[in-house]
């Protein structure tokens, strides 16, 4: 009986640590990640639950008692789905709609599937996010194609890199210098119309949007250590992006 007690609650710390990390490193905010693992446990009769989440790790104890587990934030992306599917998950669990092994069949689930949209497509929404932005902002239709192109191919330089160096700021400042060097090259061939609005528009899907307000929303609700940290990385970020454009305006 003793056993069985032991290996309900180690099945219960791996359901909702694995549902935490999942959040984490998808673009949740901290104070989503800590809510959604103390209804869960609550779910479970772990009532004295503590829990303490940061962008590198989450700490998890089911009691004063009992040991506390750990489990370390490695990588972090943008894939919001995953995270409404462990949201839903984590309500089907509250509501006794599952049980708590098919609870985590079904986050082992989400864990090991792709749900990434195929990269063509990502860099189709890329450029044509860039293009949007750059009527947004006022520039001339002629620069349309411009904006289209190198806000694509500043996508594909950026992913590049990062896939094979996995150091994000490092691929920002390069995506973002290849952008400027593309859009001072159509201005000057007397193409392009005006550099600022190509360059604007194509680097916008590089800059950290949803990290700048995830930062926010955990400072305001009190989470400053995730706020400040998410922070600096949206500076770091938009510092790398800055950097580019201002090397090759420079010259």
């Amino acid at each position: 009986m003793v056993q069985t007690g032991e290996t309900r609650r180690e099945l219960a710390l791996d359901c909702f640590l694995l549902a935490g990390k999942i959040l984490m490193e998808n673009g949740a905010e901290t104070y989503r990640v800590e809510d959604t693992m103390i209804r869960m446990a609550v779910s479970q009769k772990m009532t004295n639950s503590h829990c303490f989440v940061t962008p590198t790790g989450i700490m998890f104890s089911p009691s004063d008692e009992l040991p506390t587990r750990f489990v370390r934030i490695n990588a972090r992306q943008t894939d919001l789905e995953r995270v409404a599917l462990v949201n839903a998950v984590s309500r089907k669990l509250v509501a006794q709609e599952l049980t708590l092994q098919q609870a985590y069949e079904e986050l082992e689930g989400i864990d090991q599937t792709n749900y990434k949209f195929n990269m063509w497509l990502q860099i189709l929404a890329a450029a044509t996010a860039s293009g949007c932005f750059l009527i947004l902002l006022g520039g001339s239709w002629n620069d349309l194609p411009f904006a289209f192109v190198f806000g694509g191919t500043g996508f594909i330089i950026v992913e590049t890199i990062l896939e094979r160096t996995r150091v994000k700021f490092f691929a920002e400042f390069i995506g973002s210098l290849a952008i400027g060097i593309l859009a001072i090259l159509a201005v000057y061939s007397g193409f392009g119309i005006d550099r600022d609005t190509i360059i604007i528009g194509s680097i916008m899907p590089l800059v950290p949007g949803l990290l700048i307000t995830n930062a926010v929303r955990d400072l305001m609700a009190g989470h400053f250590v995730s706020g400040l940290s998410k922070g600096a990385e949206a500076f770091l970020t938009a510092f790398a992006i800055g950097g580019g454009i201002a090397l090759v305006l420079s010259f």
